[in-house]
């Protein structure tokens, strides 16, 4: 399919999809306590993108076969995504949990993720968080029109791995536009100056996912949920942006 640029008129609708999305996500963070289900997140999710005009990008979206049945992916702990939500699924204190959520609005998608703590948590769980945000902060800082594609992976794994975590390898981030996964896959490890060259108009979803751990995954019976190997801690954020000649413009800014 190749590589799309998306052209002002199309930015404009991104823009307004990425702030349904980040406004979404905000209010969903905001009831996260301990004693509430993912299935009640998910609920609230799905009522407030459809008020705000636009729907779930997730549910109903096919993969080997499988439709996702929710609108939020909620993963806890050592999961790291696309664990469906469930009533069965207790947040409790010292938990952490990953929110992955997309919007599709007048036919152009937005994707966002954030993992948020749940009452008091261990130091390292802390930093954990930390350095996976910190890393998509990096990638952002650097991003522009004309560097190679590789340059921002490589950004991502050495300050991972500098602080002693592990980058998750089988997954990646994508472009988005029209469709919620297009071209370029971004890894979220390799070289410097390698991958093809980045140009301003390119729409990407940026999404490190990190571990703990040992950065091997594996997906679950119910063929969604992924975890990790060993059983660590895993957290994971993205955001969609654009990229522009000078740098990049954050569509799903919270």
């Amino acid at each position: 399919m190749g590589i799309s640029i998306k052209a002002p008129e199309e930015i404009k609708i991104m823009r307004i999809a990425g702030e349904i999305l980040a406004g979404v996500l905000s209010r969903v963070v905001s009831d996260v306590k301990p004693g509430i289900s993912t299935f009640e997140l998910d609920a609230l999710a799905e009522e407030f993108i459809i008020k705000a005009g636009a729907q779930p990008a997730f549910k109903g979206y096919e993969t080997k076969g499988k439709k996702y049945p929710a609108t939020l992916c909620a993963s806890i702990n050592e999961q790291l995504v696309h664990t469906i939500p469930s009533q069965d699924q207790i947040i409790t204190s010292g938990d952490i949990i990953s929110i992955d959520c997309g919007v599709l609005y007048q036919g152009y998608y937005t994707d966002m993720a954030v993992t948020i703590p749940v009452g008091k948590i261990p130091r390292k769980t802390k930093k954990l968080i930390t350095v996976t945000k910190k890393s998509l902060d990096i990638a952002i800082g650097i991003i522009k029109s004309g560097i190679h594609l590789g340059d921002v992976s490589y950004a991502v794994q050495s300050y991972v791995e500098k602080n002693r975590f592990s980058v998750v390898r089988q997954l990646s981030g994508h472009g988005i536009g029209k469709n919620l996964h297009e071209e370029p896959t971004i890894l979220n490890y390799g070289k410097p100056g390698t991958g093809i060259i980045l140009k301003s108009g390119m729409a990407v979803a940026i999404e490190p996912m990190v571990n703990i751990g040992h950065w091997k995954v594996k997906t679950l019976e119910d063929g969604w949920t992924i975890v990790t190997e060993d059983g660590s801690l895993s957290a994971h954020f993205e955001h969609t942006i654009v990229i522009t000649k000078s740098g990049c413009e954050v569509l799903t800014k919270l």
